[in-house]
């Protein structure tokens, strides 16, 4: 008895051909169910629960249990379907934390690297609520208690002037050097005029214009000073260094103004 042999597909009638191509259709929408269930199954199931945290990077304000109880509750998923980017965020929300890099440590814990800010000065908001600026010129909420006994100057200014008032405190630092005295305070105006306030407690009054016009001003200020504060015997209080041909100067008990050339 001969075997009856297989059509070739384009010769089998088309109701044979449609119910092939329905039920190769349905094979292959019955696998990627089967497929989508099974990788629900994996996101949902409890063995890829986070169960740790590592944390390493700059812990010098934060200790691990502080930083893993403020950060646990905004992460939402397990191994697969935490977001990165959601988990970076919820570690970044602590306070003193600058930046977060998190990855997966398979199979079911993260590490985190961490970035602390670094204070470089204390800013007087204009709302009244101080905050602290980092050595980047960035401005961050944090205690700013914790950072009472630093030593910090303090600065204010339009918010998004931060980097450029650090800037020029950093410009300033070495010009009054000569006069054995710090800059405990710098203040930028909304209109662009500098002032500052000396460990000794003198008051200058810097004005506006370029860096290097308001850097001479202080630096023939200091050059002149000395002489101003030996002939009258008396300290420093305040000087104004606006003016185009001088500079007009508060001592203790003495007002005056002094001229000086370049």
């Amino acid at each position: 008895m001969s075997r009856a042999a297989a059509l070739p597909l384009a010769e089998q009638p088309m109701d044979v051909r449609l119910m092939n191509g329905v039920a190769s259709g349905v094979f292959v929408l019955a696998g990627a169910a089967l497929a989508a269930a099974a990788l629900m199954w994996l996101v949902r199931a409890p063995l890829f629960t986070i169960r740790g945290i590592e944390i390493d990077g700059d812990l010098g304000r934060n200790s691990v249990n502080t930083i893993r109880a403020n950060a646990m509750p905004r992460l939402k998923g397990n191994f697969f379907s935490l977001d990165l980017q959601q988990g970076r965020e919820a570690f970044e929300a602590v306070p003193w934390v600058r930046n977060a890099v998190v990855r997966r440590v398979w199979p079911d814990r993260l590490a985190v690297r961490l970035e602390e800010h670094r204070p470089a000065a204390v800013w007087q908001g204009e709302d009244g609520n101080d905050r602290l600026v980092n050595t980047h010129g960035e401005l961050f909420d944090a205690n700013v208690g914790d950072v009472e006994d630093d030593g910090l100057p303090v600065f204010s200014g339009p918010d998004e002037e931060a980097a450029t008032v650090l800037a020029m405190y950093a410009k300033l630092q070495p010009v009054f050097k000569p006069l054995d005295a710090e800059l405990s305070e710098l203040h930028l105006s909304h209109r662009g005029s500098w002032s500052v306030e000396l460990d000794n407690g003198a008051t200058l009054e810097l004005g506006r214009g370029s860096d290097d016009e308001v850097l001479a001003r202080a630096a023939r200020f200091v050059r002149t000073v000395p002489e101003v504060t030996a002939r009258w015997r008396a300290p420093l209080e305040y000087a104004d260094l606006r003016h185009t041909d001088g500079y007009a100067v508060r001592l203790r008990g003495v007002t005056t103004k002094t001229k000086t050339t370049n």
